[in-house]
């Protein structure tokens, strides 16, 4: 694969072997931002479970503290008085029946899906289409909730969700290049201490096996990281 001089002139800065403390790491993934754009800056997490088995699955969700940088699109799948109150909280598209069909008929433009207990029945048929996107609303990520008003503002501040994949990785966005140290810090402590609270109890040996911060278009750079 052939890498833009950016890319490998941003390698000669620092020790791919070497592990570097969060302020380093957060630091050299700043530096290695070389793109014209805000890059984001993802954490990789490698987690010393097996996710074939269910339980070792790794998720949740965790309101970073200064949010991701992006502008979060918000549908709220409900009808009558929850919908007046997902409207007022600032979701961008509100709707039932006539949402669930446009959806069927191949519409995405939304981040992030949140509905009422009762219109289960309804979304439920949407799972095929949403799941794979990672946008079906799930009781465990809240986003299946009485309390609508809540989720919506709660995404629109900051909440992510993580998820250890089949290879047992837990990617998530921490921030943009523009937050600065201190605010991707904060981020980056946020998502680590709900990761390490999340470890299932099936879960031996290392947990936290390695950690890797990266722009969007910069190099992985290895954290040193101690459970507190």
């Amino acid at each position: 694969m052939k890498r833009s001089k950016k890319y490998t002139d941003s390698l000669k800065t620092y020790d791919k072997a070497k592990q570097y403390d969060i302020a380093e790491a957060i630091k050299l993934s700043i530096d290695t931002a070389k793109a014209k754009f805000d890059e984001t800056i993802e954490l990789s997490v490698k987690l010393g479970v097996d996710p074939r088995h269910a339980d070792q699955q790794v998720r949740g969700v965790v309101v970073l503290p200064h949010g991701t940088g992006k502008k979060m699109r918000v549908l709220a799948l409900t009808k009558g008085v929850k919908a007046d109150e997902a409207q007022s909280a600032g979701a961008d598209f509100v709707g039932a029946e006539d949402m669930v069909a446009k959806i069927q008929g191949g519409w995405f433009d939304f981040d992030a899906c949140v509905t009422t207990p009762d219109m289960m029945g309804l979304v439920g048929k949407l799972g095929k289409l949403l799941g794979p996107k990672g946008l079906m609303p799930n009781p465990k990520s809240g986003t299946v909730t009485t309390d609508i008003a809540r989720a919506i503002n709660e995404i629109k501040s900051g909440k992510v969700e993580y998820r250890v994949d089949k290879t047992a990785i837990v990617h998530v966005p921490i921030g943009k290049k523009s937050f600065g140290e201190e605010k991707l810090i904060d981020n980056f402590n946020a998502l680590m201490e709900a990761v390490v609270k999340a470890k299932p109890s099936a879960a031996k040996g290392t947990y936290l096996k390695s950690i890797a911060l990266a722009s969007t278009m910069g190099p992985g750079i290895k954290v040193s990281y101690k459970q507190g």
